[in-house]
């Protein structure tokens, strides 16, 4: 894949990724920060690690279930493996402006 079709491809990711909330809090998955890193090879495969607000978190199976559906609808995307990590700690900081705007910490 070019590097202009990976790019657009990275952007449907983000765009994707935003359409994912958890069914707890009013903000996407994206602007609350728990996506640590998303990376697509050249070949299609998808790795993304991801957070969770709570390591007990009750939506963790529905967040990542729904996140990959999504994902794999993609097109150029061949696979697509989400990993939970909680390396470093998720803590409101990590929130863009907006959800902490939307959420009512601003």
């Amino acid at each position: 894949m070019t590097p202009e079709e990976k790019l657009k491809i990275e952007e449907k990711i983000v765009t994707m990724l935003k359409t994912v909330y958890d069914p707890e809090i009013p903000v996407d998955i994206y602007n609350l920060g728990l996506i640590y890193a998303i990376d697509l090879d050249d070949e299609g495969n998808l790795k993304i690690d991801m957070t969770l607000t709570a390591p007990n978190c009750p939506a963790a199976d529905f967040l990542v279930d729904d996140a990959r559906i999504k994902l794999e609808s993609i097109d150029g995307i061949k696979s697509v493996d989400i990993r939970i990590v909680f390396e470093p700690e998720w803590n409101k900081d990590m929130m863009t402006e907006e959800a902490k705007l939307d959420l009512g910490f601003l």
